[in-house]
């Protein structure tokens, strides 16, 4: 069965190729790290990035056995385009959001709209033309906040540059998790 992060994970396999570049802007317990990893291979590269440094030892905790070129920060998932090789802006081929807090961590330290956004352009101007960007948004409250503010975003940018789509997965009970899917068709040079 689909959650909405094996849902993603299916997305990215049929984009992300050995010896690509790839992000995960918000590392959290590390499993999205590791699988695009596993993906890129040894030739390829992630970087990986959040503001807790409980989620970066985690995450390079899991990253230990993996052989890839794994670039792990502790910054604001906003920062991403300041800690990636310049040749990189423009080649990456994914970029993958987990929004909300650290699993086990602190509930009270989670992702803001405000960053969320800021990062959501960077991470849509540093992907290459075939590139994606998957955000999962949950719907705790103030969840609820960051995926209106998302859904704000993508609703405005021009149908000929991206394709955006959102996932809903309504046969799960509670309030389950919103996909996000932004694919760049055409180079912008307004969003760099």
């Amino acid at each position: 069965m689909d959650n909405a992060n094996s849902y993603v994970h299916r997305l990215l396999t049929c984009i992300v190729q050995k010896g690509d570049v790839v992000v995960d802007a918000t590392v959290g317990n590390g499993h999205d790290a590791v699988f695009l990893a596993q993906l890129v291979g040894n030739s390829g590269i992630v970087y990986g990035f959040d503001v807790q440094e409980s989620a970066i030892a985690m995450t390079k905790g899991l990253l230990g056995d993996v052989h890839a070129d794994t670039r792990i920060i502790c910054d604001g998932h906003e920062n991403m385009h300041m800690h990636l090789a310049q040749e990189h802006h423009g080649n990456v081929a994914a970029v993958t959001f987990n929004l909300g807090y650290l699993p086990g961590g602190n509930k009270s330290i989670t992702t803001q709209p405000s960053t969320t956004l800021s990062a959501m352009q960077r991470a849509m101007s540093l992907v290459r033309i075939g590139g994606v960007v998957t955000v999962v948004c949950y719907r705790h409250s103030d969840g609820e906040l960051e995926l209106q503010a998302i859904r704000d975003l993508l609703t405005c940018l021009p149908q000929a540059s991206w394709t955006c789509m959102e996932t809903n997965f309504v046969n799960q009970r509670g309030n389950p998790p919103v996909v996000f899917i932004v694919n760049k068709r055409t180079l912008i040079k307004d969003m760099q």
